[in-house]
């Protein structure tokens, strides 16, 4: 399917979807090795590779989480040109209170929201679906 700009169908074609499991925010010291395998994302920090990994695969490397969180995949196939999608959907969540670190791929955005807000999440993210921009 070809990437959506269209703000309005963006938010039409939400599709949120929770991936099962508990994930986490974590540090890796600098000059740590990961497998790639293991991490969602990952973005270099001055104080070490932050990664979004399992909460088992952290466990078992003994990482520290920052955040425990659900892992909202929407299933729309947004354009990484388009404008509003990330602004829009922050804004819905924040409106209900529910902290939310985005992360955009080639196809889909993920949102990551802390474990205990997932349906409160999944359920604004419906709504702002049904209400469009």
């Amino acid at each position: 399917m070809r990437p959506i700009r269209d703000l309005d169908a963006l938010l039409k074609g939400l599709a949120p979807r929770l991936v099962p499991g508990t994930f986490v925010y974590a540090t890796l010291a600098p000059g740590a090795v990961i497998d790639p395998g293991c991490v969602l994302a990952s973005v270099r920090e001055d104080e070490g590779l932050s990664v979004i990994v399992a909460e088992e695969t952290a466990r078992r490397l003994g990482l520290v989480p920052a955040l425990r969180c659900a892992w909202i995949t929407l299933d729309v196939p947004s354009d990484l040109e388009a404008v509003g999608l990330t602004a829009a959907v922050a804004t819905a969540l924040a409106a209900r209170g529910i902290p939310c670190n985005v992360v955009a791929g080639a196809r889909h955005d993920h949102l990551f929201v802390p474990t205990g807000l997932a349906e409160a999440a999944m359920e604004a993210l419906r709504h702002l679906s049904r209400a469009g921009a």
